[in-house]
């Protein structure tokens, strides 16, 4: 039996997660798979309501009890400090250590990438994003605050452990999937210490995979590249704050965060998975929002669990449905939330 925790969240969050439950209930029928899932009320209603964002023994429960975690977006305009979407979301990655966060970037169909003359083939790569340090560790302060003398001041934080393992998991990847060429991207002309660190720990693995081209580009190059030529990359490496912004520059690429997934993995540890999107609270309750970052994110969960078959199977469907235009408007049609996830859930059964 095969247990998922579900964190639904707020605003779309709750939407699109029922259209991803929806699916994974017709492909655990169709697959005699096994699958129980187990829904939390970790949100902004329930902060609201007793001040509960992640409880005491939450990770306990997801370390014990479940296979893996499947998260909707965080995120609530009453709460402006989003304090109960930092408790949950980055407790969850800093208490079980989930450090690999990774972002494929796929181009499904061309004519939903902005850029011309592109097809699939060339957007297909994917970011492995360090998820665990950096500047998301939460060192720092504000000094003489709300005068005109005021000082912030957020702290990054790199270490070799933490370098080493991302990129580790980064050249497994590429050799596991037989891809050619991994990037490391830094700003190390710029950020000298961090940079160092980063740049010797890269040679030190790089030479333990000699079979993958290992290549270095400095963030802002990489970033014109991406737009310019992205069919020269496979993998890219990178850090917490690199990775989050050039992850949504691939996003868009791709078609927009409508469909864009992405896991937390520590292969240790229970792992999540959750829409690249937030919670878009101005679209909540309008039945509008894109399931298919969600979907495809279950994708990865079912690829993850050993569920390979399965995982193709969503891939296959999602790609048949933006084809013949059984989506949501962002990406070409007509349907409503509840709608795509009907016309995905009903292609998957013709296809299985």
């Amino acid at each position: 039996m095969t247990r998922i925790a579900v964190i639904p969240g707020d605003g779309i969050g709750t939407e699109v997660i029922a259209e991803a439950l929806k699916l994974l209930k017709t492909v655990a029928e169709l697959s005699g798979k096994e699958m129980e899932t187990v829904e939390f009320d970790y949100g902004a209603e329930r902060y609201l309501r007793d001040g509960t964002s992640l409880p005491t023994d939450a990770l306990d429960r997801f370390r014990s009890e479940f296979d893996a975690i499947l998260l909707g977006a965080l995120g609530d305009p009453r709460i402006p400090d989003m304090k109960h979407a930092t408790d949950i979301l980055f407790g969850i990655r800093f208490g079980l250590d989930l450090y690999a966060n990774i972002r494929p970037v796929k181009l499904l169909d061309r004519r939903l990438t902005p850029l011309k003359g592109a097809v699939e083939h060339d957007i297909d790569f994917t970011v492995f994003r360090e998820n665990t340090e950096d500047l998301y560790v939460g060192i720092g302060g504000i000094f003489k605050r709300d005068t005109p003398d005021e000082i912030a001041i957020q702290e990054s934080v790199s270490t070799r452990k933490g370098v080493q393992r991302i990129l580790e998991a980064g050249f497994s990847f590429a050799v596991k999937h037989e891809l050619k060429r991994l990037t490391m991207s830094d700003k190390s002309n710029a950020l000298h210490y961090s940079g160092d660190l980063w740049q010797r720990v890269f040679v030190e693995v790089s030479r333990r995979y000699p079979q993958i081209e290992a290549e270095h580009m400095y963030i802002d190059a990489l970033a014109m590249m991406l737009v310019k030529e992205p069919s020269r990359f496979d993998v890219i490496v990178t850090s917490n704050m690199f990775g989050d912004i050039i992850s949504d520059l691939g996003a868009q690429l791709q078609g927009g965060l409508g469909i864009a997934a992405s896991a937390n993995i520590n292969p240790e540890s229970t792992c999540m998975f959750e829409p690249v999107h937030g919670s878009a609270p101005k679209f909540a309750g309008r039945n509008i929002a894109n399931p298919f970052a969600a979907i495809l994110s279950v994708q990865m969960m079912l690829e993850h669990l050993g569920f390979r078959n399965e995982a193709s199977l969503i891939e296959a469907t999602i790609r048949e449905c933006i084809r013949e235009n059984e989506c949501t408007p962002d990406i070409g049609g007509k349907l409503g939330t509840r709608e795509a996830g009907d016309a995905v859930c009903r292609r998957i059964q013709e296809l299985a």
